[in-house]
């Protein structure tokens, strides 16, 4: 399966959401729109919750990933979403879109420092691209205050802890953890919307916003989860940093806004910049230790031989499963089984 390709669906999902979401903030104030698109996350996601609650042998919450889950709610559903929109009111839109960028600069440094994400020559010089075009974007543009900036980097980096842990859940699938995100930080932020100002849109674009969740918000983020437990968080979140050109792309079709050469000539920068990626595997002897864990899984690698009471060929399936221990060397990312030291 090309996660990859999985990675740039889930930014064009995710990217959609800006043409969508401007007509929608006419009449929705952000904290409530935040909420809504959150809860649609969460009701594209519970068919798969409630299948999975009849699976008698599905596996459990242990305590490690219910930390880490509860971690993704906090910083990427709750804390993030709201600093941004206290930095979003001291600045303007354009500048607060182009600063979201930082998000991947700070998947990267996070993952380097702290989750043992490794970047090669071409994955820095994937990191370099995205900043360069996200540089030449912001070209023109003045400054908003310190203070803003400030906000929406502490609600980067908030989301880049959310990106780590999320790729490193598992004990759930990613529908799963998309739907507690999507619950808990949907409810907190329409509470929170609807206890500043009461809810005065009219009543059919509440399901519209709804609408929009369930795709740029809930299948956007499987996909993107999926993506980045197999190439690590900090390569999905160059692939998904994407999503503001997309919704420029898409904002020029559909609103008929026009694009500028900057933004052309930005675009341009970042197509080879996620192509770097491609190239960005490394090779060396590494140890597999013992390991029970459960995720979404083809058995057309290295590390999924082990054998069913059914037969399932070449499906995608997720069930708990043990990896034996060893030694072996093959070209890899850092994605849930190759986590080690360099």
């Amino acid at each position: 399966m090309n996660y990859f390709f999985l990675g740039v669906l889930s930014a064009m999902l995710f990217g959609a959401a800006t043409p969508a979401s401007k007509a929608l903030l006419g009449s929705l104030t952000s904290f409530q729109l935040a909420g809504l698109l959150y809860l649609g996350a969460a009701v594209a996601t519970a068919p798969s919750l409630v299948f999975r609650a009849r699976d008698k042998s599905r596996n459990r919450l242990d305590k490690r990933n219910f930390l880490r889950l509860s971690g993704a709610i906090l910083f990427g559903g709750i804390l993030g979403p709201v600093l941004l929109l206290v930095g979003l009111r001291m600045a303007s839109a354009v500048s607060v879109s182009l600063w979201l960028n930082m998000e991947m600069i700070a998947t990267a440094i996070l993952g380097r420092l702290v989750f043992r994400d490794h970047l090669g020559r071409y994955g820095w010089l994937g990191v370099m691209g995205v900043l360069a075009a996200s540089v030449m974007l912001g070209l023109g543009e003045t400054t908003a205050g310190i203070r803003a900036g400030l906000l929406v980097a502490l609600a980067c980096i908030s989301w880049g802890i959310d990106n780590h842990l999320t790729a490193l859940i598992d004990a759930i699938t990613p529908a799963e953890s998309t739907f507690w995100k999507g619950m808990v930080a949907g409810a907190v932020n329409f509470l929170i919307g609807i206890s500043i100002h009461p809810l005065e849109a009219p009543a059919a674009l509440v399901p519209l916003a709804l609408v929009v969740g369930v795709f740029s918000y809930g299948i956007s983020i499987v996909l993107y989860i999926r993506s980045a437990q197999h190439l690590g968080a900090t390569r999905s979140q160059i692939v998904f940093a994407s999503a503001p050109f997309w919704g420029v792309l898409l904002s020029a079709i559909f609103l008929r806004e026009s694009m500028s050469a900057v933004q052309t000539l930005a675009m341009m920068l970042l197509l080879p910049s996620i192509a770097a990626l491609f190239k960005d595997r490394h090779l060396h002897e590494h140890q597999h230790e013992t390991i029970s864990h459960e995720h979404i899984h083809e058995h057309d690698d290295l590390h999924h031989g082990h054998m069913h009471d059914g037969e399932v060929g070449d499906r995608t399936h997720s069930h708990r499963h043990e990896h034996e221990p060893v030694k072996h060397s093959h070209p890899h990312w850092p994605d849930l089984h190759h986590r080690h030291g360099h």
